[in-house]
């Protein structure tokens, strides 16, 4: 271009040139455009995430390839925190769509909004609905793990149905637990042990126990349901023993409970599946016991599916796969009773051990100080120390200060978070601002600066997850009314002239007239 400009209309110096457009490659996809390129300290392995807040270079990453391929992680799980609204379940879904395209199998155990229902329909897989009305599990059901024990068989198998029977007792003590608002008693397991036992050696093949049967079999009190009591042949005392228990298990059957739990399971897991959702959404935001109860039977009949998988392929019957959970809103079940964070802690610790690797979010640090006593508040924190990687959306300054006692964070890593929980500008002329935080993560991997990346959606994605679909305008919905109105009042004035209200126009029953349907009728339109 000559030092003046171009010649010719329109021309002269150009004050300022557009910047060129930016493409990102590997050496061997864009060797062509050497020296002209620029190294990228950004993790390249994993599902890509966005771009580097900075640099503008490609961050991919996700616990199970961190875990297994780049082994940045020693333990594949992660934990998100951030306020609402910010995009923590979509980067999640990301996450869960990418490793859904390598093999890996996302379990949704517990999707309370539902947020990643319509992901699982759209990659193939399978969405249960759990809820009064709705669908319910038996808790008593050996599920994918019976039917793996039964094909396996032998010593191997014998094995998997002591390990179902241990899962059968927790997630009935777990039911136990949330009713009474406290763990059960030592002896207590014991005869509930015992009446699992007996009934599992008194059930006909292809019929499932329910928790009647466990209520009939105290009741009836056989020897050894009562040897564990040592009642010595004393009915008091066997009745001071059980009916404690019993009344709990009353409770589960006729409270808040019985619908979801005391029948026969509505929707199995398909172990074949693609992928797998719980959506529990259908059950009221109130309802804590309910809400925490549907989780931990769906946490223990997906986890029991992980452990069938992983026994099939020891015994050379099915090919290995790997598994991803997501365990979003963590809080509520952690607040529903004492206990429930026991049974979470046992996950944390022995997923790596699964085959599985799991992503927990929840709002702040603030949601596990908010537990009954130290004890669940100190294995409550246990989760962030103990994941690999802990992922940060905006969070006010206190809070991003006590999480980096913790993780460890530098000034500058909790000034950029702390920012990004500002709300949004004041629109001039009330067009739509998004908060200054939306979509901006920090990714921390033990002592390693934290990652800040920019998270920008497709329209696939935004079509699949919206968390805010009750705020949406139906609009075909209101144009149908629209239309079913106007039909109405059509009818109206084609009844009222064949009945002659119109035989005096502009009077007091005409379409002009005070009164008449034609004025109401323009108005309405």
């Amino acid at each position: 271009m000559p030092p003046r400009g171009w010649y010719g209309a329109g021309g002269g110096r150009v004050g300022y040139l557009d910047p060129p457009t930016m493409w990102r490659a590997t050496t061997v996809q864009a060797c062509g455009m050497w020296p002209f390129a620029a190294g990228s300290g950004s993790p390249m392995t994993g599902v890509p995430l966005g771009q580097h807040l900075f640099t503008g270079a490609t961050v991919c990453g996700d616990p199970l390839n961190w875990f297994t391929r780049a082994r940045y992680i020693s333990n594949p799980s992660l934990f998100m925190l951030g306020m609402p609204g910010l995009g923590k379940s979509t980067l999640v879904n990301r996450m869960l769509i990418g490793l859904s395209a390598t093999g890996v199998v996302p379990l949704v155990l517990g999707d309370l909004k539902p947020d990643y229902a319509d992901t699982v329909r759209a990659l193939g897989g399978q969405v249960i609905s759990i809820g009064r009305g709705r669908g319910g599990i038996n808790v008593l059901d050996p599920g994918a793990m019976g039917a793996a024990a039964a094909r396996i068989g032998g010593e191997a198998g014998e094995v998997l149905k002591a390990e179902t029977h241990g899962r059968v007792l927790n997630m009935v003590a777990a039911l136990i637990t949330i009713v009474r608002g406290r763990p059960m008693d030592d002896h207590e397991q014991s005869v509930l042990s015992a009446v699992l036992h007996h009934l599992r050696e008194r059930t006909p093949p292809g019929r499932t126990v329910l928790l009647p049967d466990v209520l009939r079999v105290l009741t009836e009190g056989p020897d050894r349901v009562r040897a564990v009591t040592l009642d010595r042949g004393d009915d008091a005392r066997y009745r001071d023993a059980v009916d404690p228990l019993h009344r709990s298990l009353l409770g589960i059957l006729d409270g808040p409970l019985g619908d979801t739990f005391a029948s026969e399971t509505s929707t199995r897991i398909d172990p074949s599946a693609p992928a797998v959702c719980i959506d529990i959404s259908g059950i009221g935001e109130a309802d804590t016991q309910l809400t925490a109860a549907a989780m931990l039977a769906a946490w223990s009949d997906g986890l029991g599916t992980v452990a069938a998988s992983h026994a099939l392929a020891d015994a050379g019957l099915e090919p290995r796969r790997w598994f991803f959970t997501v365990l979003d809103e963590l809080w509520r079940p952690l607040r529903a009773a004492s206990g429930i964070v026991d049974r979470i802690d046992a996950l944390t610790r022995l997923n790596r051990s699964l085959g599985l690797g799991d992503a927990k979010i929840t709002h702040t640090l603030k949601d596990a100080e908010a537990l009954g006593t130290d004890s669940d508040r100190a294995k409550a924190r246990g989760f962030v120390e103990r994941a690999g990687m802990v992922v940060c959306a905006g969070l006010p300054k206190a809070e991003m200060e006590d999480l980096g006692k913790v993780v460890g964070l530098s000034r500058r890593e909790i000034e950029l978070v702390s920012s990004w929980s500002s709300p949004p500008g004041w629109g001039a002329a009330g067009e739509h601002e998004e908060p200054p935080g939306r979509g901006r993560f920090l990714i921390k991997v033990g002592g390693r600066p934290g990652i800040p990346i920019q998270v920008a959606i497709t329209d696939a994605e935004r079509r699949l997850h919206n968390t805010n679909t009750r705020w949406t305008p139906n609009e075909a919905a209101v144009e149908r009314a629209v239309e079913q109105e106007l039909a109405q009042t059509a009818a109206q004035v084609a009844r009222a002239a064949q009945e002659g209200a119109y035989a005096t126009p502009g009077g007091p029953g005409g379409p002009g007239g005070p009164g008449g349907p034609g004025a109401a009728g323009r108005w309405t339109a």
